[in-house]
């Protein structure tokens, strides 16, 4: 119920923008996250996003990452600028009322 995409590889200080589509009614009754899991590690938050467009980030996501949503086409986005190392690691989007995840985008960043 809630697809990721727009992982991939990129090269430190590149950027990607994630997106994450689910139906209306998970966006609209749900804050929208989105976590990282680093290779070995746990699950993390990043950012997330509620119906009316409030945003909480994780301290290594200010500045760097922005999470918005387009109600138009059902999706959220997380646009990541500046990236670095240790941000490589699988992202997912969470819809947390629901506690529903989705199946994760691999992210890796290269030296």
């Amino acid at each position: 119920q809630l697809q990721a995409s727009g992982g991939g590889l990129v090269q430190a200080g590149g950027s990607l923008r994630l997106s994450c589509a689910a139906s209306a009614d998970i966006l609209n009754r749900n804050d929208m996250g989105w976590y990282h899991q680093a290779p070995g590690k746990q699950r993390e938050f990043v950012a997330t996003i509620s119906p009316n467009y409030v945003t909480i980030y994780s301290d290594a996501a200010k500045g760097r990452f922005t999470i918005s949503r387009d109600s138009a086409k059902n999706l959220i986005y997380l646009q990541m600028n500046d990236l670095k190392r240790e941000d490589t690691g699988v992202y997912y989007c969470y819809a947390l009322h629901f506690r529903l995840w989705g199946q994760g985008t691999l992210v890796t960043v290269s030296s």
